[in-house]
């Protein structure tokens, strides 16, 4: 479904990532992980568009889209909440969630956004509040909500447990893992608490200094294998 091929990217003037290759299948759950700095997030944003690469190729439904823009990529059906959530704060919630619709399917914002709260309870109650007033727990399920109205085909998630208090993670992970299964969508992952990406996904990439070091599935790794890719 989604699949990158020897690339390479840059930020600023130094190689981030070199020679990453991986795939994303349809339905996949897949989780990158590794520690800060060694170049998830930059991975992330060269998928989405965001950054381009400096060498290699993206494909996504076997079609090239290395060249194209963030918003071709959103349109085609990628969806990115960023790390830190990028919630617009002096907006409503619900002004929020209806920003994830409007250069998509703007004729469908009322039912999509009926659909989208239907997995996220706890914002109905806080819909007229500003974004910048939620928790840090609520304001990411805001900004899952909010990428959810594009009607993505794969999800990526920037530390989506982070900074969030363990309750809400776990609940956090109830919510993906159940629109996983109703929606069918794909869910990609940057995540450093093992607990959380054992909860959610089924596979996992490893990285280091910009490489891809290691792969495999969950169920064939113990917590322990993969502790010490993450901690310092």
């Amino acid at each position: 479904m989604l699949n990158l091929q020897v690339v390479d990217v840059s930020y600023g003037k130094s190689r981030t990532i070199t020679e990453v290759s991986m795939n994303v299948n349809r339905a996949d759950k897949v989780c990158l992980m590794g520690r800060n700095g060694v170049g998830k997030t930059t991975l992330l944003k060269s998928i989405a568009g965001v950054l381009p690469l400096d060498k290699g190729k993206i494909e996504f439904e076997n079609k090239d889209i290395t060249t194209d823009k963030a918003f071709r990529r959103s349109r085609a059906g990628l969806a990115y909440v960023p790390q830190g959530r990028e919630i617009i704060s002096d907006l409503t919630v619900l002004e929020n969630i209806e920003l994830g619709c409007l250069a998509h399917y703007p004729n469908e914002k009322a039912a999509l956004t009926e659909e989208v709260l239907t997995y996220f309870p706890a914002l109905k109650e806080h819909l007229s509040r500003k974004g910048g007033f939620l928790s840090g727990g609520q304001q990411q399920q805001l900004a899952i909500a909010r990428a959810l109205m594009s009607k993505p085909k794969v999800l990526f998630l920037d530390e989506p447990s982070e900074g969030i208090q363990p309750n809400v993670v776990a609940e956090i992970a109830n919510i993906l893992n159940l629109i996983h299964k109703q929606k069918g969508l794909s869910i990609f992952i940057v995540e450093q608490n093992l607990s959380f990406a054992f909860d959610i996904a089924d596979r996992y990439y490893v990285m280091e200094k910009g490489q891809i070091v290691k792969e495999g599935n969950f169920k064939d790794t113990s917590h322990e294998e993969l502790k010490m890719y993450i901690t310092i």
